[in-house]
């Protein structure tokens, strides 16, 4: 079912709706930096001499063991450098999102949410993004709370249900219990914010599970997975997959689950209407590949138009490292595939940022690259930079050709107990700073690094914290060149 509605919020709340158009754009509007998921950096990354502030984002973590499997949602920068962070405040999932001041982390502002996660063996995170003067974030009942003028202490509030708030008003706690945001948010360049959310029961308003939008202006709207993809066996939209929006901000890219196998739908950015999709299939079986609650992969489109997409193998021929999918804009061409991506949003990188690239491509691509011992790999995990129009033979499947690596970088530090592996690189989405041409990232050895493109080594770390399996985590940069990284449940502000 697709439905239109029209959100009730308050007039002064549209005003500084229409104010923010003139506002100046967020430095990081949130999951992988834009609507794009490109994770360019906007100024050049200070150097990693010392820790400037931390503060947790997780104040009762719970530990499986000794791994911290939680995903957190990436924390967001105004122009005038105010990190927006949201944070889970209980064990049983309490969150609430909080403002601080940049320079030296204090804070401005905070304001709760009643936000509920949908049930994963890794516990969602708490979506929120930013548009030019106003701040969203999830709430229960698949409500999205708005805070506007985020760099002041006190700016206009409200909420709005995608399906109508005289509709939540009315059925509130029928809405609380059965529907739940389960995606990050995705802002575009026009204030506009997409999203996906669950239903596990009836509401009134007959709403089922899949992809929902609210204009700048308030107006609300939703369609189901099964219609998005005109395929009634996708229930859902994949869990943690942040929709993409196109270059030209006319498409949105969602990734939409059967509960095992999925497909990759082209949407129009307004209508929600249907204009291309694509079956999720693993070049080397050609079987349905697999979409797992786990994962916090997401779309990622090219400055070209191409689209990326990630996901696991099917069958577990590929030590757990999943596949980079790959397509044209319009989702009809499939590319050349990628040897990495089950859990890992790839970040643009500039050709012009690896002086020894001699290559044709205009633009390369930066991603995890672990493999996993216990999955059958040598447990030599590395971060790399691949050519998305040039090939090399899979080093695991050698049947499969595969986007060609340019530069890898072997993780820093040997893992305890179990020779020759190193832990893993944390990250979902590394950051890509092009004015220092290098890229900074977190690795489970509880230290953050400058991989250096010209050098291809590490040419800078600081110690964060002690070493910890965990979910993997984003790392971005402010206005200011501060860099920002979330370890071990907290987030440290990195710099000179």
């Amino acid at each position: 079912m697709r439905a239109i509605l029209t959100a009730s919020v308050a007039v002064a709340a549209l005003c500084a709706a229409s104010a923010a158009a003139h506002a100046a754009a967020p430095a990081w509007a949130g999951y992988a930096g834009n609507a794009q998921h490109s994770a360019q950096a906007p100024a050049a990354a200070q150097a990693m001499v010392k820790i400037h502030w931390q503060t947790p984002v997780d104040l009762a973590p719970q530990f499986s063991g000794t791994e911290l499997l939680i995903h957190y949602g990436s924390p967001m920068m105004t122009a005038a450098n105010t990190v927006l962070i949201p944070v889970k405040t209980t064990a049983t999932g309490g969150f609430h999102l909080e403002a601080r001041r940049g320079s030296d982390g204090v804070l401005l502002w905070a304001q709760p949410s009643n936000f509920v996660t949908p049930s994963a063996s890794w516990r969602p995170s708490f979506p929120a993004a930013l548009t030019a003067n106003r701040v969203y974030f999830a709430a229960a009942g698949g409500n999205v709370k708005f805070r506007d003028a985020p760099d002041l202490k006190a700016g206009v509030a409200g909420k709005i249900a995608f399906y109508g708030n005289a509709a939540y008003a009315a059925a509130a706690s029928v809405f609380n219990k059965n529907v739940m945001i389960n995606t990050p948010i995705t802002a575009d360049a026009a204030g506009n914010i997409y999203f996906g959310f669950l239903v596990t029961g009836t509401t009134p308003a007959h709403l089922s599970s899949g992809i929902a939008r609210i204009a700048a202006d308030g107006t609300g709207s939703w369609v189901s997975a099964a219609n998005a993809a005109a395929d009634s066996s996708m229930i859902a939209v994949a869990m943690n997959a942040a929709p993409a929006v196109s270059n030209d901000g006319r498409t949105i890219y969602v990734a939409v689950t059967s509960g095992a196998g999925g497909a990759l739908v082209a949407l129009d950015a307004s209508t929600l209407a249907l204009q291309h999709k694509v079956a999720l299939i693993d070049p080397n079986s050609g079987s349905p590949a697999w979409l797992i609650n786990e994962s916090s992969a997401s779309p990622t489109v090219g400055p070209d138009g191409d689209v990326y997409f990630g996901v696991l193998e099917s069958p577990m021929t590929h030590h757990d490292r999943g596949w980079l999918l790959h397509y044209d804009a319009t989702l009809a061409t499939t590319k050349i595939p990628g040897s990495f991506g089950w859990d890992d949003t790839v970040s643009v990188v500039p050709a012009s940022s690896v002086p020894s690239y001699t290559g044709t491509s205009s633009y390369l691509l930066f991603t995890k690259y672990n493999n996993y011992i216990e999955l059958g790999g040598a447990g030599d995990n590395k971060i790399a930079v691949i050519d998305p129009n040039a090939t090399m033979v899979d080093t695991i499947n050698s049947n499969v050709l595969v986007m060609k690596d340019v530069k890898t970088l072997l993780g820093q530090t040997a893992f305890p107990g179990v020779a020759g592996a190193v832990y893993e690189w944390c990250i979902n989405s590394g950051v890509v700073d092009a004015a220092t041409k290098s890229v900074i990232a977190n690795s489970e050895d509880g230290r953050l690094y400058r991989y250096d493109l010209t050098t291809g080594t590490a040419t800078q770390s600081l110690t964060l914290n002690a070493p910890r399996p965990e979910a993997y985590t984003p790392t971005l940069v402010g206005p200011d060149g501060t860099i920002y990284a979330i370890n071990n449940g907290t987030l440290y502000a990195v710099g000179k």
